[in-house]
């Protein structure tokens, strides 16, 4: 479980298509701190960490199914990309964003983007069967950050990134035409699954 406030920026260093594709990232955490099997949420997916080391620089190993890579942008990942890294929530720690369970649901598109103020509107499309999860003033994750929602308009939606979040994250490198895992909002996944089942 995640709450969509990135904590580091990573790095992809490595990449071996070994069965499933295996990834080395390295990262500010300190890894005497992360466990064999903990979770990281990687770009906003949950991933499992299968191996840890501090030379030269502090990383860790992920490994990545599939499925995974179909449901999501972490195929078109290279050597030198910069991702959003966020640790597994601990009972205790502040719940700053909104419950991020890290099962990305699909890929949105950067369609559009303009400045306002010192912040930028970014407009995404959504696929359009996750079009009806998203609502205005709702949260939504875009590669693992929570984020608020402006405006809806079919299946595309606006967010605005103030300075702080584009410094913090990966988001002041977006440009349109990136493609972005988007999980939607958990509580919105079981108000749609309520309605479909009262309707049978």
């Amino acid at each position: 479980m995640f709450t969509g406030i990135i904590t580091d920026i990573g790095q992809v260093l490595e990449l071996e298509q070994a069965g499933d594709l295996r990834a080395r990232i390295g990262t500010a955490y300190d890894p005497s701190g992360i466990d064999i099997g903990a979770s990281i949420a990687c770009e906003g997916v949950c991933l499992t960490v299968i191996a840890l080391g501090r030379t030269p620089q502090n990383w860790f190993d992920v490994q990545i199914s599939g499925e995974t890579l179909s449901k999501t942008t972490l195929g078109g990942w290279q050597a030198g990309r910069r991702i959003n890294l966020e640790r597994a929530l601990k009972v205790g720690d502040e719940l700053g964003g909104h419950i991020v369970s890290g099962h990305v649901d699909g890929v949105a598109e950067v369609v559009a983007m303009r400045s306002e103020g010192d912040s930028t509107r970014v407009t995404f499309r959504a696929p359009e069967a996750l079009a009806g999860f998203i609502a205005p003033k709702g949260s939504v994750a875009l590669n693992g950050t929570s984020l608020t929602v402006n405006e809806v308009d079919g299946p595309d939606f606006g967010v605005n990134f103030i300075p702080h979040t584009q410094k913090a994250t990966t988001w002041g490198g977006v440009a349109v035409g990136d493609r972005v895992n988007i999980e939607v909002d958990t509580m919105a996944r079981y108000v749609a699954r309520l309605r479909d089942w009262a309707a049978r």
